[in-house]
């Protein structure tokens, strides 16, 4: 991967505790100017949750400009491995060993690249000439049944397994994201998502709200998802690339 210029791009993100949650133990990060957007999702309960993803943005927001994707891809991975001691500790020091953590999902678009970066089970979707492709796996009990061939659908879950992560920041002394790199096209739209999201609404759900327009469809998403009685956070977010014709501007929630 070589430098290249940070495509032209805009962004709106929209996070809602839901309708059964207190607190809203979702996060996430807009950073256009460094070509970064990230959602993390913080398990634990009580404030350990909430503490935890807020440790996973702010060690994201600690990136810096980089010239080539590499770069990017080399400093998420290491605040994240940074996070994932900070998480360990307040664990240790502030939750009596109670386990805590959260999920991460990280958008990076450099040039004609687009790179994802994730542990758990928040998403990032790609939506291209109108068709909707997951560029991530979710890192679940669920998605490993899957893979198996023992499930075809994550709809088809265990109830008793949903909620099973099995890779998440904090949770484990040696952690690493899984990274994906894809070609990036003028006028991809990309949404990042906590399962929230994902679990109150379909695929094709979600497709046909961005095909409606998806400057409006990380808003609409969230309202559906509550409509559905969301058990979780959901947070949503849409980062659309420049068309040839129509250079955008940002656009934050």
């Amino acid at each position: 991967m070589t430098g290249a210029a940070l495509p032209a791009c805009t962004s709106h993100f929209v996070s809602h505790r839901g309708s059964v949650r207190s607190l809203n133990e979702d996060a996430y990060l807009e950073a256009p100017d460094l070509g970064l957007w990230a959602v993390a999702d913080g398990m634990g309960g009580h404030e350990a949750g909430n503490l935890a993803s807020r440790l996973v943005i702010d060690a994201l927001d600690a990136v810096q400009p980089a010239t080539a994707p590499a770069d990017m891809i080399a400093q998420v991975q290491a605040q994240m491995a940074a996070a994932n001691r900070r998480i360990r500790m307040l664990s240790e020091q502030r939750l009596q060993g109670r386990l805590t953590g959260s999920t991460v999902a990280v958008l990076i678009l450099s040039g004609q690249t687009a790179v994802c970066l994730w542990a758990g089970d928040s998403r990032v979707y790609r939506y291209r000439d109108g068709a909707l492709i997951r560029l991530t796996r979710d890192h679940s009990r669920t998605e490993e049944m899957i893979a198996l061939g023992l499930l075809t659908t994550d709809e088809e879950a265990d109830p008793r397994y949903a909620n099973i992560i099995t890779r998440a920041v904090g949770t484990q002394d040696v952690f690493e994201l899984e990274t994906r790199v894809e070609p990036l096209a003028a006028a991809d739209v990309f949404l990042l998502c906590t399962d929230g999201l994902s679990k109150a609404v379909s695929d094709a759900d979600i497709a046909t709200m961005i095909g409606a327009g998806w400057n409006t469809a990380a808003r609409g998403l969230v309202d559906l998802a509550l409509s559905r009685a969301a058990r979780d956070n959901v947070t949503v977010g849409l980062v659309a690339c420049a068309s040839d014709d129509d250079p955008p501007t940002l656009v934050r929630a």
